[in-house]
């Protein structure tokens, strides 16, 4: 059933779309080439995966990513972002311009796959020394879009257009008080001088099978923002707490209250949302009441106007709350370092949904469910039309729903994902610079 009504949305994105048109078959180019290239986009992949490099950390692999371009003719412009690369390739017919984009940072996650090429790196987080892995699948985004690339320059004679390739840091967060991700790159001037008329980019997920690709019209994967809050007591001993002001029941309440931000003042029939208090910080001994408790969470949503009124709404209770117990409160919500929602521009989408399908027939292309996990990819659909799809990544004989997920230190990727991802980012740049589909 679920199945069933998957394939009856992504109908109803082609009868909406303006004009009809005949879906595409597989390109005899995107075939030859994903064959030919097969083996170096599992080495390039392995290779990344061997070496991974924390956010704003990876100079290694900008390194190897400009040298790979470089090597196919490409003139990279590195250091973008930090460690970012950017080439453009340039098509022999004239055309319209879209870019592509792969993100190239690693986790601070011990890898636990026992693959032959497992990561041992290690590096410093928040002052503390971790293990280092590519537990979220970029190194396979990497090897895609430089195999992407390499079957484009090679038939560059009979490409129509211009491709521009982003190699983005830091996708998954500058550690404070650093910048960095899509947000840098736009800032430096990403589109300034080559403002594509769409974006594509691509991520693999556990959560589906390898050969399938997930893809959504509309909001994709959530907003996602950091909040801290103080709350502000009055120290006391334990054994006389009347004499003091508890911050640490006043938090547990607020916590508590807090809860029904989501469960009764949000409109979950419009969209979804989650409000999360990931660590709690207060007192150092058993018998003392502390002056202040610290708290931090995150907060997922999908529409702007409840994003705003979730943020309203956990400040109002943490104050008035923490006011009830003769506590203080402060909240930040650090709306600046935040994603906003991923959204797929409906048109682009409707457009090439049949690339998609062309790549692994219409029955393995499915609309899967809203993700609260974040991107910030989004950025750049902020600036212009774009489409996000998901690549599965796990293979037969284990179940998607049970697999180790992204971020996990067993997340094992199906190296099957690799051709895929390939092939659909080949059909999708060939197709959309021949035309396919009508005009947007």
């Amino acid at each position: 059933m679920r199945r069933h009504l998957a394939s009856s949305l992504l109908c109803g994105w082609l009868c909406a779309a303006p004009l009809a048109w005949a879906a595409p078959s597989p390109r005899a180019e995107v075939a030859a080439d994903a064959a030919a290239l097969q083996a170096q986009v599992v080495a390039w992949r392995r290779d990344f995966h061997q070496h991974p490099e924390l956010s704003n950390r990876e100079v290694r692999t900008g390194q190897k990513i400009a040298e790979a371009l470089r090597a196919m003719g490409l003139e990279p412009t590195t250091g973008v972002a930090g460690h970012g690369v950017t080439a453009v390739i340039e098509g022999g017919l004239p055309g319209p311009k879209i870019a592509l984009r792969a993100d190239m940072d690693a986790l601070p996650v011990s890898e636990q796959t026992g693959l032959p090429f497992a990561s041992t790196a290690v590096g410093e987080y928040r002052g503390q020394q971790v293990g280092v892995m590519h537990a979220c699948g970029h190194d396979a985004h990497m090897a895609i879009l430089l195999g992407t690339a390499q079957a484009l320059v090679q038939r560059r004679a009979q490409l129509p257009g211009q491709v521009l390739l982003i190699f983005q840091p830091a996708e998954e967060g500058a550690p404070p008080p650093e910048q960095g991700g899509a947000e840098l790159m736009l800032k430096q001037g990403l589109f300034a001088d080559f403002k594509p008329e769409a974006v594509f980019g691509l991520h693999v997920f556990s959560n589906i099978a390898a050969g399938r690709i997930g893809v959504r019209s509309g909001p994709a994967m959530a907003a996602s923002d950091r909040f801290s809050m103080t709350i502000n007591g009055r120290q006391t001993h334990g054994s006389a707490p009347w004499n003091g002001v508890d911050p640490i029941v006043a938090a547990a309440d607020v916590i508590g209250t807090a809860q029904s931000i989501v469960s009764r003042r949000a409109n979950l029939a419009k969209q979804p949302a989650v409000l999360t208090f990931g660590a709690i910080n207060g007192g150092i001994r058993y018998n003392i009441i502390p002056d202040q408790v610290e708290m931090v969470g995150t907060i997922r949503t999908f529409d702007a106007d409840m994003r705003q009124q979730v943020f309203a709404d956990l400040r109002n209770v943490a104050e008035h709350v923490s006011a009830a117990h003769g506590a203080s409160a402060v909240t930040q919500i650090y709306e600046h370092e935040g994603n906003p929602a991923t959204v797929n521009d409906p048109a682009l989408t409707a457009r090439m949904l049949p690339s998609l399908q062309a790549v692994v027939g219409a029955d393995n292309v499915f609309e899967p469910p809203l993700q609260m996990g974040s991107e910030d990819f989004s950025l750049y659909a902020q600036a212009v039309p774009s489409l996000f799809f998901f690549v599965g990544a796990t293979g037969a004989g284990i179940d998607p729903a049970t697999a180790p997920s992204n971020h996990s230190p067993k997340f094992l990727l199906d190296e099957q994902a690799l051709d895929v991802g390939l092939r659909a980012l080949l059909q999708l740049s060939w197709d959309y610079l021949h035309g396919a589909g009508p005009a947007p």
